[in-house]
């Protein structure tokens, strides 16, 4: 009997050692991969009509530096593109309207897309981003400044906090044709790729991961000409979208 207490003893001796170095390891990837997100549901929309299901258009303005409101009107359907308007029509306090076009849901880890044509004049901005605001602010961005086509400006925000600007020499001009421009976000790493090539890769700990929107929009600036150069009214804006894209990340 008491050879049989010993053994059952040390048998619950190493079941304990198990249970320790499980928890250890567990500890140990989720420190290595950071926040642990649930796998989001993949999208694969085109943009031919508005699908409420999964998208929704802005209606309010949101301050400086956005010189103009969102108005739904200014979203429109047409040859399997949607097309986001900027134009002189007043609109929620602002003297110009532009358009803002979201996901219902808010997406984690995984590859983001879509194939779009930007606007050009000085003082705008045609973006493809993603972002929230809860439980903090955190954003990924693709944004073309209308001030010069031939580059698209990346950047993130961590907490509310940015300055990870960089500037891509993209070759063509982003206003004259349509181009994929996806970026792939995972633990610890964010790729940013144009029609398929990467561009520009940010790492570290400080990086984006809370679960976020896709988002697009087209806007005037005020009181950021250093940045987008002064925006001056000449007719009516556009920036075009074929489709949007999710891609969770593979286990």
């Amino acid at each position: 009997n008491s050879t049989l207490r010993h053994i059952i003893f040390l048998m619950k001796r190493f079941l304990v050692c198990l249970s320790v170095i499980a928890c250890a390891s567990i500890l140990f990837v989720s420190a290595g991969k950071g926040k642990a997100l649930p796998k989001g549901e993949p999208l694969n929309a085109g943009l031919d009509s508005l699908d409420s299901a999964l998208f929704h258009t802005a209606s309010w303005c949101n301050g400086d530096p956005f010189d103009c409101g969102w108005g739904q009107d200014h979203v429109t359907f047409a040859d399997g593109k949607m097309t986001l308007h900027l134009d002189d029509k007043p609109s929620h306090g602002k003297k110009y309207t532009g358009a803002e076009f979201r996901t219902n849901k808010t997406y984690p880890y995984g590859t983001f897309s879509t194939r779009m044509k930007a606007a050009k004049c000085d003082g705008i901005v045609s973006s493809f981003f993603t972002y929230t605001n809860k439980p903090v602010w955190d954003e990924i961005d693709f944004e073309v400044l209308g001030k010069d086509t031939t580059k698209v400006q990346v950047n993130y925000y961590v907490k509310g906090v940015g300055g990870h600007e960089k500037m891509i020499d993209l070759g063509f001009d982003a206003s004259e044709n349509f181009h994929e421009y996806a970026f792939k976000w995972m633990p610890g790493q964010i790729e940013w790729y144009v029609d398929g090539k990467l561009v520009h890769t940010a790492k570290g700990k400080n990086l984006p991961e809370n679960p976020q929107q896709i988002m697009m929009n087209l806007w005037n600036g005020k009181g950021v000409d250093s940045w987008l150069k002064k925006f001056k009214y000449s007719g009516e804006l556009t920036a075009s979208y074929d489709y949007v894209k999710y891609e969770p990340l593979s286990e």
